[in-house]
């Protein structure tokens, strides 16, 4: 009888129940949207790093990452392989020859660190060669009488490898990606214009378009106009076995792209008989090990199995070689329930409010019922029913809507194409696919309904102290 009551008594006043209810919604809506958000994002930047930066564990001697010195290889490689793949759990390894060097163009040098790998044995490990840019080349694909040099994207960007034209081809392009006649004839007296560089490119087109323009279509216009020269090439110089200075040209097999402008400007990709041949290494000299295992919950396990084996090497995992991805991935869901419990803080005051103006309007009423008999626990439970009520609908709906956008976002994602420089120097896809555990939905559920029985008590308190007598003579 009392749940009856006070669901009817919700309606009373249907416009105020909306009011609230909508405020619920909409702020439920916005908090599961932003956390689902959020949430996809970490995964996206954990897939990326696991997949294909880092992988799971590492494996080197103990005072290689102190400077990287090229003495530091590991002892019978074979014999490590092998004890490493007969831990439970361990998918993949591979080895790797890991120098600090220098790249060089004709135009432009830094400096990077260079990976000798073997290509089979780092594609069972990472997703690195499905990453090329189409049209640059290939994952060591080809034989080349050359040495070969996997680079990222912003490196070329960086070493000028990677070019800027604008051709009557990319004007045509630039058509079927809806851009206007306008924006077209200005780029015209440009046709068979060359810029060394993306710097150089973009200081042109923003003197040239209008800032609408520009903000519109200016991402368009650097897409279209990019370019890359097959059979370019580089210089690699480092220090080889004998702390001499040596180095080769390195044509370029390939480009990747995974939205780590850091990485990419960091790490090149040679074959590792190539850089044992210019080093001096021997055949089996390796800096690093490098392994993928199957279920990520159980790395902590898989390397503490790892380092009984190899008790006078330095094995890290993934969450040792990048703390900061690690605190993320575990704090993530906290701070994000967090954030729920805020907004609910914020929305239980509406809620407040709403009961209160409820509790002085029906004074008289309250009063007859309590003169007729219903006591006071009757009273407190109607008047928090009432309020878990008004939260639970705008709960479930918003976490409906949620469901709803979450669901469809998901599968296409949300482009913040406006933000990909700044994305990508945090290591974060601008293209985010929005996810969220059934857990959470749990947790909101619980939270709203905690949410509702605490905005109820001062209200229900504060009819608990009406006299009977008083609140009859209440006009």
């Amino acid at each position: 009888m009392i749940i009856n009551t006070a669901w009817k008594n919700v309606w009373r006043n249907r416009t105020r129940s909306m009011v609230v209810i909508t405020s619920m919604t909409i702020g439920i809506f916005a908090g599961i949207f932003t956390v689902g958000l959020m949430n996809g994002m970490m995964g996206q930047r954990l897939d990326a790093a696991l997949n294909k930066e880092i992988s799971h564990i590492h494996l080197n001697q103990k005072a290689f990452n102190d400077n990287f010195d090229i003495q530091y290889t590991l002892d019978d490689i074979e014999k490590i392989n092998a004890a490493i793949l007969s831990v439970e759990g361990v998918e993949a390894v591979a080895n790797r020859v890991v120098i600090n060097a220098m790249a060089n163009t004709a135009t432009k040098s830094m400096g990077v660190q260079v990976l000798g790998i073997n290509p089979d044995q780092e594609m069972t490990i990472l997703d690195l060669d499905q990453t090329i840019i189409p049209g640059t080349g290939s994952f060591f694909e080809k034989e080349s009488r050359s040495n070969l040099a996997f680079i990222g994207e912003d490196l070329a960007k960086e070493l000028n490898i990677i070019r800027y034209k604008i051709e009557q081809s990319t004007i045509d392009s630039m058509r079927t990606r809806e851009v206007p006649d306008e924006v077209l004839v200005k780029l015209e007296p440009y046709i068979g214009k060359r810029f060394s560089s993306q710097k150089a490119f973009q200081k042109e087109m923003k003197s040239l378009l209008s800032p609408h323009e520009s903000h519109k279509y200016a991402r368009i216009i650097l897409e279209e106009s990019w370019s890359f020269r097959s059979r370019s090439k580089m210089t690699l110089t480092f220090i080889d076995k004998n702390n001499i200075q040596t180095g080769g040209m390195f044509r370029i097999a390939g480009i990747y792209d995974i939205n780590n402008s850091m990485f990419e400007k960091s790490q090149i990709f040679v074959l590792n008989s190539d850089l044992q041949r210019l080093t001096g290494l021997n055949e089996n000299d390796y800096h690093q090990t490098i392994v993928r295992i199957t279920d990520i919950a159980n790395t902590e396990l898989i390397t503490e199995s790892i380092i009984e084996k190899f008790k006078n090497l330095e094995i890290q995992n993934w969450k040792e070689i990048q703390p900061e991805l690690a605190m993320m991935s575990g704090m993530v869901e906290k701070i994000l329930t967090a954030f729920m419990v805020i907004i609910l803080a914020a929305l239980s005051f509406g809620i407040v409010n709403t009961m209160l103006m409820v509790v002085l309007e029906r004074t008289k009423e309250l009063g007859m019922l309590t003169a007729i008999g219903m006591n006071k626990k009757k009273v407190f439970a109607m008047i928090m029913s009432e309020s878990v009520f008004l939260s639970l609908v705008g709960g479930v709906v918003g976490m409906i809507i949620s469901w709803i956008v979450i669901s469809l976002t998901a599968s296409k994602g949300i482009n913040f194409v406006g933000a990909q420089e700044g994305f990508e120097a945090m290591g974060i896809s601008s293209h985010i696919y929005p996810s969220i555990t059934n857990s959470f939905f749990i947790i909101v559920t619980i939270l709203i309904v905690i949410t509702g029985i605490l905005s109820s008590i001062y209200p229900a308190r504060k009819a608990l102290k009406l006299d009977p007598a008083e609140a009859l003579r209440t006009e």
